[in-house]
């Protein structure tokens, strides 16, 4: 687990986003968290992507259910990033004007990771895309569950039918995980936690940030 970076958030509407590879455990990731969030009093609204908005829910099915043509890279990007713009108009910002902290299964880092390096698309052409959509705005926290490929497309194989990105081959996702990893070596607001320990390890690291980067939240705040 990365703990060097220290920035406790004091008392202020907060972005936290859980990101990782095809089974590694997001979805139990997500419920502990925000569990812990609400325990400490966080107004809590959770959303995910691609999706999170009717729109943005359609285009998640355009992108993972489409079997009956090819999908070229730079369409699947722009898709995520229409996506992504209805859900940051839509509901992250005005949350986060309300006080509210919102928790995300999958952000930004997504699209670097998935089309920038398993697509290899140009990521200068990403970046415009990015200060596009988002501006200046990104997660206070990302908490990225890194595991082996291997492992997490089998964990996801044994969940049921996999969607069209999730039967790419190994290489794609080895790619993927290469540039998740290299962003969270150098993204201060990045904590990488070791997805292929026993799950209670991980979501007692997962806990570990928590407590040393996430204030309680209080009225007085808002």
């Amino acid at each position: 687990m990365q703990s060097s970076k220290k920035n406790t958030l004091q008392n202020k509407a907060q972005f936290i986003v859980v990101e990782g590879l095809e089974g590694s455990g997001k979805s139990s990731a997500i419920a502990l968290v925000q569990h812990w969030l609400q325990q400490k009093g966080h107004d809590v609204i959770c959303t995910r992507e691609p999706g999170g908005t009717p729109m943005a829910e359609q285009i998640r099915n355009l992108v993972k259910q489409v079997s009956d043509e090819v999908v070229s890279p730079t369409t699947e990007l722009l898709l995520m990033y229409a996506a992504r713009m209805q859900l940051m108009t839509n509901v992250i910002t005005p949350a986060l004007t309300a006080g509210k902290t919102v928790l995300a299964d999958r952000h930004d880092m997504s699209s670097r990771a998935y089309q920038g390096g398993g697509r290899q698309l140009d990521e200068a052409f990403i970046n415009d895309l990015r200060r596009a959509v988002l501006s200046e705005h990104t997660p206070d926290i990302t908490l990225y569950l890194d595991i082996d490929p291997k492992i997490g497309l089998q964990r996801a194989l044994e969940r049921g039918k996999l969607d069209r990105i999730e039967l790419e081959q190994l290489a794609f996702f080895e790619r993927t995980r290469e540039k998740y990893q290299q962003i969270a070596a150098n993204e201060s607001n990045v904590f990488t936690i070791d997805a292929s320990q026993a799950i209670e390890q991980v979501h007692a690291d997962i806990i570990s940030v928590l407590n040393a980067q996430v204030a309680p939240h209080t009225q007085a705040t808002l």
